[in-house]
């Protein structure tokens, strides 16, 4: 039924679906209604302890016999800048004063850390079938461990340029993230978000490029856009905006109005809630002190100084602070259970790839 089947084939799923990693708004659970529906689960694993990440696996195994995958991430850790932060904290203080904070209080730095040799030991003790990278690939000695873990490893390019050196480097499937996406950019031979192609211009010139599956990501939140992927060459395609609003999602409650409320042109590029380019719906802060701003500190310190903020506005039910990623094609996303999203999105699909044959 599917027009290519190398991925279903390598990742021994029922459909050619990931569920895209998204930190901070989904654990086990989504992972687990996606894989009931017959899609691959990414649990993102940026955020999380050693423990942590090895105490979710575990749950998801004891729910689905479905492969799992971990991702991660492997930016170049940057020490925090005092100077920078000081500034940064600063350009912040007027929204200190309005929700009655103290900008001098100490905050616990961002966590977001690249992968390294104790999430890598996690990985060789509960070999998931799958590992995904965002940001490039992890130094040779460590992707070595984990491809000796048995696990099949895929990442994200935005060029084609990052595609070919993926796949030189030792990545068994590339995700060909288009500007369209939601969440941060997997950039990492640039650095320059105005080069960006989009899905519908990046995907066809990446299966050109290499010869491992491509996974189309961005703007894809139905069967029309699946099925626009496999007619670009697409093997399968990465959807994680269309799957926020499911109840399985973390995704709060005054989040979900806004993504609810979003429109086709609601979404920007921002460096200001982490310090890297992302997209998401845009916020107060967003669009008072960026989209992009050159304060901003490196990633991910520039969210240590936005988190009491963040906490503090949701307490009154605010998202002036709270970094909403999503793609841009938000407004196609559904409020049904995960499982059942997946089902339709490949039904629909296989409908609209069956009247394109005929």
């Amino acid at each position: 039924m599917w027009p290519d089947r190398r991925l279903i084939d390598l990742f021994k799923t029922e459909f050619p679906i990931v569920l895209a990693p998204m930190a901070g708004v989904m654990d086990a659970e989504l992972v687990i209604a996606a894989a009931q529906g017959g899609a691959l689960g990414s649990l993102p694993c940026a955020m999380l302890s050693a423990e942590k990440a090895r105490e979710q696996v575990q749950i998801i195994r004891q729910r689905v016999t479905a492969p799992v995958c971990m991702n991660f991430v492997c930016h170049k850790a940057v020490p925090a800048d005092p100077a920078r932060e000081a500034r940064w904290k600063e350009r912040l203080a007027p929204y200190y004063r309005e929700l009655g904070l103290d900008p001098a209080a100490p905050v616990n730095a961002a966590n977001r850390a690249p992968f390294d040799s104790a999430m890598c030991e996690v990985v060789e003790e509960l070999k998931p079938e799958i590992v995904s990278f965002h940001f490039g690939l992890p130094e040779r000695g460590l992707l070595a461990r984990v491809k000796a873990a048995g696990c099949k490893v895929m990442s994200s390019a935005t060029t084609v340029r990052e595609a070919i050196w993926l796949e030189e480097h030792g990545a068994d499937v590339i995700i060909a993230q288009g500007a369209e996406a939601g969440g941060h950019r997997g950039m990492f031979l640039t650095d320059n978000i105005a080069e960006q192609p989009g899905t519908f211009a990046l995907v066809p010139q990446v299966v050109d490029a290499v010869k491992v599956p491509v996974i189309a990501a961005g703007g894809i939140a139905d069967g029309r856009g699946i099925a626009a992927a496999f007619a670009l060459g697409a093997a399968g395609v990465q959807i994680g905006t269309a799957y926020l609003r499911c109840p399985e999602s973390r995704v709060s409650a005054p989040a979900r109005v806004a993504l609810a409320q979003a429109w086709d042109d609601s979404t920007v590029v921002t460096n200001v809630m982490t310090g890297r380019p992302a997209r998401g719906v845009a916020n107060r802060v967003m669009r008072e002190v960026g989209p992009i701003s050159p304060d901003a500190p490196q990633f991910p310190h520039s969210a240590t100084a936005l988190a009491p903020l963040k906490a503090a506005a949701e307490k009154q039910g605010k998202v002036d602070f709270t970094n909403l990623w999503a793609g841009q094609a938000v407004r196609l996303g559904r409020e049904m259970p995960a499982a059942e999203l997946t089902r339709a999105l490949a039904g629909s699909a296989l409908a609209r790839l069956s009247k394109l044959a005929g």
